[in-house]
Formats: structure tokens, C-alpha cells, sequence
């Protein structure tokens, strides 16, 4: 009885509370129809109190809410205008007031309206020396970082101001939602549970958390009642391990020791990407039991939002926002902009270049000291520039050093550039190299065409031409005779004509005018007049040596052409958005109205053959309306795709033996084949070529129309497709069977010791299906009487990998190109390597951690090793689609997985020790295998993951 008696007071008690708790909401409500009120009143809208009290608009929120005030009758329609600008001004004026709440400055709502700010972009032309003198100062660090986050751009602020007031709009709801009847309900509903409970049992229901007296007494876990402590000042510089503490406490405010059981998540996100955290729970000291250890890394600079829940509730003050900026400037990740091998110069004219500073993660680095960045006045324009310096010297010459101290650095503090002024006041060939504190920048190292005035115009006006009948006079040095020649330059290619009669032009040879083929201009000795020597070579074809007067001139056509074909930028990002822009360009005219193309299922290359064999440039720029014979369905998209993924799977299918992969490889990556059967021609590999360009082309246009090419190339014909030399190294991701058991073996090997049994020489044995002897190619011009040195023995392989890899499959590779470039020029092409150019036409794919994780083979023990393996699945959960693909590309040669996934590619995916300390990863793609050293922190393998795959794994380019 006595129980009883004690449970019927707890909940009297429980009662008059709830009683007390209706009786603040009901003066809260109170108040907020007085601010109502008010507001009507200092807009001459008095009158209309009473409409707004029928019509249930009771709050600020709902006075500023043009969907509310919708319910109000018809107004006279100069009283409508004036509501209408004053609840405008009342919802700029609320969504500044919840933005101050955000950042913890609600404090100052009242001192801003003083200096009329009334809205957040009144908070952009505020200045910092009169909030300095208003605010207080501790309020004005966070006043900075605050204003510092605001976005620059009017999208993006539209934004953020509709987030705002949506939350404006969610907290007056959650008033409203607390009337006086729902206060009564939930009233009698905890006396009849509290009663009921007081008399059946000492607890709640079975499932509840909390006994009756817990919840009374305050002991149990209340998220909001927990504090956070963090272990950095901001703004903190990107690239350390960050770590902050959760302190748990119950409601009565005593400490709660926390486990796994209380479901506390912590998601951290920076716009849409999402940061992976590791959680330690409770500590060995008792008296930290109540603690939560959260560690997560910090690459990218910006504003991360960091939520942290507890049993689905948010902790006090959850979401935080967290303001992470660049660190130091690191010369390796800096690079100029628009620095091609050379850029052209008219002398005494300065040019302007700029240089964008780059931290080690590839953010724009100020030049400053990151920690009192939001802190200081503006940088003046010369400051912070001190650790730039550029060398300058002639051709073949000495650094000048007056040349060089002439240059001119100054920042920008707003774009977070440096612009660099050069000034020549000679005509000449010069070399020139930016660095940052003495190391020399990424793309620091370009050579510097200066061109008299009259020559300058000559230049604008070839490039201007559409003619571009751009021929000069030289003479050919070697290989032959030395002889007259004609230089042609045109946008596509660099021809090299001989005369006839002396007077008939034919062509000698052609190369291709992309970043592959290198246009080497000679030192010119002193007082031997205009002009000199020079080379042309793209490592396919023997290089040519020619003197010209007009070099000069010759030299800045060819560099000026290149950069109009390559778009002057070196990201892949960037390159990408000018391929598209300039293959939409192209076609631009281009009529894109349907065209109906009825096709097989079973005869699905031969149909579509058939269907497109009269096809013109215009037919293909159309859009495809496609009907499968037999089938009904309109095409609004899915057919379409389904026929460009079913038709590129046939073709490029090594079963079908258009693509094949050499010896059965492993690997799986399909080549051009020169051996394909008698029923497939040319003109198949020219509808493959087709088909890619068509998948470009629509993925230029955007949108539903973005089709991706789902297809394994190899290494070696992505390089021939953009016009890249092919050279040993391919062997090792495209041809594994030869690499291990041939090249590998000529590398490692003494070809000059007598002892040595292997005798080499320029020339490659051809055997048939049965293994009987066809023919012994010549790699060079008698090439079977040339043996195989030491000296040679690289210049052996990579003629091997030129016939094996390239010159075999000729015909069949330029049927594809021909193909291709019906729709995309090649000198768009040539502006990616051979990685780029699969993720353009295949995209990055999808490689999921999960599936990736569940298939890999981990080999290694110990816990220093399983250590590092568990970073590296947590790193791999934080990298981006396209930074996976390139470690996929990386590991095993190729950024797109077998039709199954991880499950399926052979040999299965491999990550194994390395016995070294701190270096970077290496990968051997012929067996999918990642060797991973040891290392001090996540932080720091993260950071070798990426160097690795974002340099390393570039391609072997020009060597």
C-alpha cells in the first residue's frame, strides 16, 4: 500500500509539472501573437489583426511566408504591396536572425539592425573595422569565420537563404504544434500511464530504457545534456588527423559511462562528400568511461558538417560546422597556368601569366599563415611573394640574371593567384623555370618564343586563317641526304614535303600535331643570324633533323595551334569541360532530330551495320530513335541505351574476335586483332570507332543523353588512339605472359657477357596456330644481322613493342580512328593520356568498397599489419568515385572491373606487405597485386595513396 501511495505522489507530481510546462507554452504563444501584433503595427497594418487571427497566421514565420499570407482575402492593391514588402523584409530579417543562431551569434541580432544589416547580404558589405568596434571581442573571431563561410556565388547563397528559412518554418511549427489541447491530451495520457504503471509494476513497459524512477530521478542517458570538446582552434589547416572528445552525461548532469550499445553515430560530410570517422568508446581510466574519441582526416578545404546522435538524438549544439583551410604552398602541386612545352611572346611587350598555389591535397593555398587567415587586413599585392623566383636564360646560354630579376610577382588575394609579368626586350629562344622556395613547380619549366612585331602578326594571322595554308622553307639534315623540304603546318598534322623537279611538293612524312610529338628547338650559336636547327620526333616514326631561317616562326605556328587544340589546361576536370565544349561547338549546327534505326536483337552487329551503313556526319549527330525488329515500345531513352550497351558489349567482347586479349592474359584487357576471322572486316572496327564517337558526343550534349562505353582497352591502343608512342613498359599491363617471361629477363641481363647464352637480335620470329615458324620480321632495317648490347637493349624493346603493339594491328586501328574521328576531331583526343582517355569514354565505374573488401586477398599478419590494412579500408571509404577508379587503374591497369565485379577479375585483387618504411605504394598489374609499406598514421598512408595514384599512376608519357 505504502508503494502505491509513493508511485500515486510521483505522479501528482509529474503532473503539476506537465501543468507548469502548459502554462510557459501558453505564454510563449502569448508573446509571439503580441510580436504579430506589433509588427502589424509598425507597418501601418493595424487594422488587419483581427484577419490574421481568423485566418490562423499566429507567428513571425507566418507572416513572412508568401505561402500563408495566400490564405488572406483579397486587399485593396496598394495595401497588398505594402504587406508584401514589409513580409519580404520580415523574412530577410528572420533568416539573418537563424543564421546568427547557426553560427551562436543570435546574441547580436539587435547590434547588427542598429547598423541597418538587415538581411544576409547587408552581412557582405558590412566592414570589419565597424564590426571590430560594435561587436565584442570574442564575438568577432566568430563573427569572421562565420562570414568567411558565406558563399560568393548568387546560386549558392539562394540557397543557403532557402535552407534557412526552411528551418525558419520547422521551428515555428514545432511551437504550433503545442496547443493547448494537445497539452491537455499529453497530460491525461502520462496520468493514466503513470498511474497505471504506480499500481501494476515498479517500471514501465518491458521494452522501455528507463525505469519510472530513472526517468524521474534523472538517471539515464539525455544526448542533449552531452558536451562536445574539440581539439583544435579554428580555422585548422587540412591534412592532420583531427580528433575532438564527446562527454555523455545523464539528465541530472552526472557522467554516463558510454558503450556500443547507446548507438552513437557521427557523420561528417563536406558538401556532398562524405568523411569516413573512427569512434574509440570509453577510455582505461574509469573516470573517462563517459567519453567518445572521434578521429577522422581533413583533405579537402571548406566548411564540414559534423552531426552527432545519440540513440537518433542530437546532441547539444548537433550539427556543428567546422571551418578547415589550406595548408602551406607546395611547389610540387603548384602549377602555372596555361604552360604548355613553350609559350610565344612578342618582344618588348609584357605578358601576364598566373600561377595558382596549391597545397599538398591540391587545394588553392593563400599566402599566408592559414591559422590567422580570417583575422587579417588584406594582403597588399606584393605580399607573400617573396619564395617565387623564375630563372631565365637563352637557349644553350647562361641564366640572365638581369632578364630574371625584371620579372614581376603579385598576389591576388581574392582569386588566390600569383600573376607573373615577363617582359623580353629581345627576339630569341629562351628557357624559363618558376619555382617556390627554391623547388621547381609542377609545371614551372616551359621555353619562351619571343617573335619580333611584324612575325607576332604573322602568327595571329596563320592561326587566325581558315585556310591554313602555313608552309615554310628548310632543309632536311637527316635521315638521307640533306635535301630542300617544305614545312606545312594545319591544325591536324606537321607535314614534311619534298620537292620534285624542284618544284613539285611531295610528301615525305606527317606527324601529328598533339602533345606526343615534340617539336625540339636546337641552341643557336651566337651572331649566326635568324633561325637554326631544330628536331621533330613522336617515338613512332625515325626523327627528323631540319634547319630553317624561319624556325622561329615555325616553332610559334606549331605552339600556337597545340594550345588551341588542347585547351591550355592540365586537369582532367578542366580538359574534360573543353573536350565537351568544343565537340558541342563542332556540331553546333548539327540538325538533332530523330532518326528511326530498326535493328535485330539476333543479328544485333549485323543489323546495326546494315542500318548505318549509309550514315553521313549529320545522320550520326541526329538522335537515334531505335526499335528492335519484332518488339513493340517507344523510345524515350531506355531502348536506346539498351542498343548502345548491348552493341559496344558484342563488339568489344573477346568472344566475338574483334578485341582480343594477347595469350589469354588474365587480365582481360581486349586489343585490336590483326588474326580476327575472315566473316570480320575493316568495317566493323570502323562501327566500333562510330559508336565511341557517338557515346562521346552524347555525353558532350549532357544530361539523359550520356552514354558510357562499358569496355576493357588495353593500355597500347588507348596511347595509338590519341596518338601517344608505344613503348616496352605497355608490356607489363597489356601482354603480362611476354613481359614475365621475356622482357623482364632482357632487362635483367647481361647482354655483353660472354658467358651469356642468349644472343639478341633486331628481329622477331612469327609463328602460326601450330607453332611452325612464318616469317622473322626485321625490328629495324636489317635488323636480323644487328645483335642486341646493353646500350641497345631498351632501344630493342621498345621496337618490339612498336611492331608487337602498334604496326601489326595498323590497318584495323585506323579503320577504328576512322571511325571515331568522323565525329570527334583527334586533336580534341590528344589533349588526355591514355588513363584520361578511358576514364572519358568509360567513366569511372563502379567499384564498391563493400564488394571490393569482400573478394580482395590480404596477405600479411600481426597487428602492426592489420593496422594499416584496416586505414586502408577506411581511407578507400573515403576517396571519391574517380580517385578509386584511379587506384583500380593503378593496381590493375585498367579503371573498369569484369562484368561481375571484383568477383570475376583474374588474378583476384591483392594487397601484400612491402618491406620498406613510410615510401610510396607499388602495384604489378600483371598479378592485380597492391604492395602497401608500413606507416606511422592513417594520415600518412592516405597521403602515399594519393601521390601514388595521381602521379604515379599518370602514365609513362614521353620518356
Amino acid at each position: 500500500m505504502s508503494k502505491r501511495v509513493y508511485y500515486m505522489g510521483t505522479t501528482f507530481i509529474i503532473c503539476s509539472l506537465l501543468y507548469l510546462v502548459r502554462e510557459d507554452v501558453a505564454q510563449i504563444f502569448e508573446d509571439e501573437s503580441a510580436k504579430v501584433d506589433e509588427w502589424l503595427d509598425q507597418n501601418d497594418l493595424g487594422e488587419y489583426k483581427k484577419l490574421f487571427r481568423e485566418h490562423g497566421i499566429s507567428t513571425l514565420s507566418g507572416c513572412g511566408s508568401p505561402e500563408q499570407l495566400e490564405r488572406l482575402p483579397e486587399l485593396p492593391a496598394a495595401e497588398e504591396r505594402r504587406l508584401r514588402r514589409a513580409a519580404q523584409v520580415l523574412q530577410q530579417r528572420l533568416v539573418l536572425r537563424q543564421w546568427l543562431a547557426t553560427h551562436r551569434l543570435q546574441h547580436v541580432y539587435t547590434k547588427l539592425l542598429s547598423l541597418d544589416v538587415s538581411s544576409l547580404e547587408d552581412v557582405y558589405w558590412l566592414e570589419d573595422t565597424t564590426a571590430r568596434h560594435v561587436l565584442e571581442s570574442k564575438d568577432f573571431g566568430a563573427w569572421s569565420a562565420a562570414r568567411q563561410s558565406l558563399p560568393t556565388g548568387k546560386e549558392a547563397l539562394q540557397t543557403l537563404k532557402a535552407d534557412l528559412w526552411s528551418a525558419v518554418v520547422k521551428n515555428s511549427k514545432h511551437q504550433d504544434a503545442w496547443t493547448w489541447g494537445g497539452m491537455l491530451v499529453v497530460s491525461v495520457s502520462v496520468c493514466g500511464l503513470v498511474t497505471l504503471a504506480a499500481m501494476t509494476q515498479p517500471s514501465l513497459a518491458p521494452e522501455a530504457k528507463h525505469s519510472l524512477l530513472q526517468y524521474v530521478t534523472g538517471k539515464y542517458l539525455h544526448p542533449p545534456s552531452c558536451k562536445v570538446e574539440w581539439g583544435w582552434q579554428e580555422p585548422q589547416a587540412v591534412g592532420e588527423t583531427m580528433c575532438f572528445t564527446v562527454y555523455c552525461y545523464q539528465r541530472n548532469g552526472q557522467p554516463y559511462p558510454i558503450c556500443d550499445t547507446d548507438e552513437l553515430t557521427v557523420t561528417i560530410t563536406n558538401g556532398t562528400r562524405k568523411v569516413t570517422a573512427v569512434i574509440e568508446l570509453g577510455s582505461g581510466d574509469p573516470a573517462q568511461a563517459h567519453t567518445a574519441r572521434v578521429k577522422f582526416t581533413v583533405r579537402m578545404s571548406g566548411v564540414y558538417l559534423i552531426s552527432i546522435l545519440i540513440e537518433g538524438a542530437a546532441v547539444g549544439g548537433s550539427p556543428f560546422r567546422k571551418w578547415f583551410v589550406a595548408g602551406r604552398v607546395e611547389a610540387r602541386r603548384s602549377r602555372v597556368a596555361r604552360a604548355h612545352a613553350a609559350l610565344v611572346w612578342a618582344a618588348g611587350h609584357a605578358r601576364r601569366l598566373h600561377v595558382h598555389p596549391r597545397d599538398q591535397y591540391d587545394n588553392p593555398a593563400p599566402l599566408q599563415a592559414p591559422l590567422q587567415a580570417p583575422l587579417q587586413a588584406p594582403l597588399q599585392p606584393n605580399s607573400g611573394v617573396q619564395e617565387f623566383s623564375i630563372r631565365i636564360n637563352p637557349a644553350g646560354g647562361e641564366v640572365d640574371e638581369e632578364l630574371s630579376s625584371s620579372a614581376q610577382f603579385e598576389y591576388d588575394a581574392v582569386n588566390q593567384r600569383v600573376s607573373l609579368t615577363l617582359c623580353f626586350p629581345k627576339p630569341g629562344i629562351y628557357q624559363a623555370a618558376v619555382y617556390y622556395d627554391g623547388v621547381l613547380l609542377h609545371n614551372g619549366q616551359f621555353e619562351c618564343i619571343v617573335l619580333t612585331a611584324s612575325d607576332t602578326a604573322t602568327v595571329q594571322r596563320n592561326i587566325s586563317s581558315k585556310q591554313h595554308n602555313i608552309c615554310y622553307e628548310a632543309r632536311l639534315l637527316s635521315p638521307g641526304k640533306p635535301r630542300r623540304v617544305l614545312c606545312c603546318i594545319s591544325p591536324k598534322q606537321f607535314t614534311i614535303k619534298d620537292y620534285i623537279l624542284k618544284f613539285i611538293p611531295k610528301r615525305i612524312t606527317s606527324f601529328r600535331l598533339c602533345p606526343s610529338t615534340k617539336l625540339i628547338l636546337k641552341p643557336t650559336p651566337p651572331d649566326s643570324g635568324p633561325g637554326g636547327e631544330f628536331s621533330l620526333e613522336d617515338g613512332v616514326q625515325p626523327s627528323l633533323e631540319l634547319v630553317s631561317a624561319e624556325r622561329d616562326l615555325i616553332a610559334a605556328t606549331f605552339t600556337q595551334l597545340l594550345i588551341a587544340n588542347c585547351g591550355g589546361e592540365d586537369s582532367f576536370k578542366n580538359k574534360q569541360e573543353f573536350f565537351y565544349s568544343s565537340l558541342r561547338a563542332a556540331h553546333a549546327r548539327a540538325p538533332r532530330d530523330k532518326l528511326c534505326v530498326r535493328v535485330r536483337r539476333d543479328q544485333l552487329v549485323r543489323s546495326s551495320l546494315r542500318a548505318t551503313k549509309h550514315f553521313t556526319l549529320a545522320h550520326w549527330c541526329r538522335n537515334f530513335d531505335v526499335s528492335f525488329h519484332g518488339e513493340q515500345g517507344v523510345d524515350w531513352g531506355g531502348v536506346r541505351r539498351e542498343w548502345f550497351s548491348l552493341l559496344c558489349g558484342q563488339l568489344f567482347d573477346a568472344k566475338f574476335g574483334l578485341f582480343v586479349p594477347f595469350h589469354d592474359s588474365p587480365t582481360g584487357l581486349v586489343h585490336p586483332n590483326p588474326d580476327r576471322p575472315p566473316h570480320l572486316k575493316l568495317k566493323h572496327f570502323e562501327l566500333a570507332g562510330k559508336l565511341v564517337g557517338k557515346c562521346l558526343y552524347e555525353s558532350a550534349l549532357g544530361g539523359p543523353h550520356r552514354q558510357l562505353v562499358r569496355a576493357r582497352l588495353t593500355r597500347s591502343f588507348r596511347a595509338m588512339i590519341i596518338g601517344l608512342r608505344v613503348h616496352y613498359k605497355y608490356f607489363e599491363q597489356d601482354d603480362p605472359e611476354l613481359y614475365l617471361s621475356k622482357i623482364k629477363y632482357v632487362l635483367e641481363t647481361d647482354l655483353d657477357a660472354s658467358e651469356t647464352e642468349l644472343e639478341l637480335y633486331f628481329a622477331e620470329d612469327v609463328y602460326d596456330s601450330n607453332g611452325r615458324l612464318v616469317e622473322t620480321h626485321d625490328l629495324v632495317p636489317n635488323g636480323s644481322t644487328i645483335r642486341v648490347r646493353n646500350s641497345t637493349k631498351l632501344q630493342y624493346l621498345d621496337a618490339l613493342a612498336q611492331w608487337r603493339l602498334a604496326a601489326r594491328c595498323r590497318r584495323e586501328t585506323d579503320a577504328f580512328l576512322r571511325g571515331l574521328t568522323l565525329l570527334v576531331p583527334d586533336n580534341l583526343l590528344a589533349i588526355f593520356d591514355e588513363n584520361e582517355l578511358e576514364l572519358l569514354v568509360c567513366g569511372s565505374g563502379e567499384a564498391r568498397v563493400s564488394d571490393w573488401r569482400a573478394h580482395a586477398l590480404v596477405a600479411g599478419a600481426g597487428r602492426d599489419w592489420e593496422r594499416v590494412t584496416s586505414w586502408f579500408w577506411a581511407a578507400l571509404a573515403s576517396f571519391t568515385a574517380d580517385e578509386r577508379a584511379r587506384l583500380l587503374q593503378f593496381t590493375t591497369g585498367c579503371s573498369q572491373l569484369p562484368p561481375g565485379g571484383f568477383q570475376e577479375l583474374n588474378p583476384r585483387f591483392q594487397i601484400t606487405p612491402a618491406p620498406m618504411f613510410g615510401a610510396l605504394p607499388t602495384a604489378h598489374t600483371c598479378f592485380n597485386q597492391l604492395c602497401l609499406p608500413d606507416y606511422d598514421s592513417y594520415e600518412q598512408l592516405v597521403h602515399a595513396l594519393l601521390w601514388a595514384i595521381n602521379e604515379g599512376g599518370e602514365g609513362f608519357g614521353m620518356i
